[in-house]
């Protein structure tokens, strides 16, 4: 309950603070207007807060959300500490696919023209990743890191020669995607990083029994009736459509995945059923805090909110790593 009413209130504060700073009286009013439960006409600061803002703050923490659990079931399933959703090609695809409309064929589709691009990219990025690791015929997960890492690779040096292929006047554009942001937040694509977000809510809670079994091991795992290969690539595919729904609006917003496992762990312990809301709702409040630093801490200007969440998770994983060490 306590984490609940911290998300809220960097909710109201993510409403209330940004270049200019905002009543809260005048917050209320205006998503009473919003929502049809005032007969007041709209003000063109209460469109601010219900078209621009208030939708900000709701992606921010969908997607932060959404961000920690596919951490988790990553981590998990690759038993691996330091993997996170951008460790596996599907950040270098979603880009190349946005860059492409940024430089080269332009909002033909209007508003949904990124977000369906990005999506795209993540997709195809994905599909490679699962068609080499089925061409080798195995799921181990070092294999799965490898093949991941192959497609981040070349993915980046398509999304560099777009770039530099490209319109420059775009280059601004493109960096500031790139870095993450949530800028492009509107209610049009607000049903699809909350289906990001239910799905893999949904199937890692649907799977948390097996995802627990894994913890000891692929031959604990398959001794207690788990079906270790198709647990893997299934969590994979999920992982990797919810995240190209969140690169797809939001850009790539690196070390929220990483950060956020350990941090729900040290709370809830490594049993799934505790482990996945948990790292929802700390994914949520990093994220939301991270877009308030964002946008205050260059006001009027706003730095892209994936360079605060870089600098976070820096300090993290050395941390993470001088407390292993001391351990030993």
């Amino acid at each position: 309950m306590g984490g609940a009413a911290v998300l809220v209130a960097l909710i109201l504060l993510s409403v209330l603070y940004g270049t200019t700073a905002i009543p809260l009286a005048e917050v209320f009013a205006a998503i009473a207007t919003g929502l049809g439960w005032s007969d007041a006409d709209p003000t063109p600061m209460g469109r601010i807060i219900f078209d621009l803002r208030l939708p900000r703050a709701l992606f921010s923490a969908i997607i932060g959300a959404g961000l920690g659990i596919v951490g988790v079931v990553l981590q998990t399933t690759t038993r691996n500490d330091l993997a996170d959703p951008f460790l596996f090609g599907l950040s270098s695809g979603a880009a190349a696919g946005a860059v492409l409309v940024i430089t080269v064929t332009g909002d033909v589709l209007g508003i949904w023209t990124l977000p369906l691009a990005a999506f795209c990219g993540g997709i195809v990025a994905s599909g490679i990743v699962l068609a080499l690791v089925q061409r080798l015929r195995t799921s181990a997960p070092e294999k799965l890191i490898l093949a991941g890492l192959a497609v981040s690779f070349l993915f980046a040096a398509i999304t560099n020669y777009l770039i530099f292929a490209g319109d420059s006047r775009a280059a601004h554009s493109v960096i500031f995607w790139m870095l993450g942001g949530l800028g492009l937040s509107r209610w049009e694509t607000f049903p699809l990083v909350l289906l990001g977000l239910g799905m893999i809510f949904a199937y890692a809670l649907f799977r948390r029994r097996w995802l627990d079994a894994l913890l000891a091991g692929d031959v604990t795992a398959t001794s207690l009736g788990v079906p270790v290969h198709r647990l893997r690539m299934m969590m994979f595919l999920v992982a990797a459509l919810s995240t190209a729904t969140f690169v797809s609006v939001a850009g790539v917003i690196g070390f929220v995945g990483l950060m956020v496992p350990h941090l729900a762990r040290g709370l809830a312990g490594p049993l799934h059923t505790r482990l996945v809301p948990t790292a929802a709702l700390i994914g949520a409040m990093l994220l939301t805090a991270s877009d308030i630093l964002s946008r205050l801490l260059l006001a009027p200007q706003e730095l892209p909110v994936g360079v605060v969440t870089t600098s976070l998770g820096a300090v993290f994983v050395f941390a993470l790593l001088l407390g292993k060490r001391a351990r030993h």
